[in-house]
């Protein structure tokens, strides 16, 4: 089975979560990018303990491509601090990890 990765982001509104999965799909950069419903978050910031709504992003890619994507999202991102999570993931269907990986060549 190829390796696929799971990039993880959160930002302030739907129209970022959506340009970002839009600018990571069609750069090749991801397979496919998958903007979840709205979440609570809360946390530090600035001495202080913050909650806000946010939505999460998800993008499937090629380990050959997480560099790239993350240095896309760090370029793009709204935040200061943008919380940017990588996993490999251990196991999955073999069809869809080839799939991700023929997604992601330029």
């Amino acid at each position: 089975m190829d390796q696929i990765c799971v990039v993880t982001t959160v930002v302030d509104a739907r129209s970022v979560a959506d340009v970002l999965a839009a600018a990571a799909v069609t750069g090749r950069l991801a397979a496919c990018a998958q903007v979840g419903g709205q979440v609570d978050s809360t946390y530090w910031w600035r001495s202080d303990v913050e909650t806000s709504s946010e939505w999460s992003v998800q993008f499937k890619t090629a380990p050959d491509r997480v560099v790239a994507l993350v240095d896309q999202l760090r370029a793009n991102h709204p935040y200061q601090v943008p919380e940017i999570l990588v996993s490999r993931v251990e196991s999955g269907d073999p069809g869809y990890a080839a799939w991700v990986h023929e997604q992601t060549r330029p």
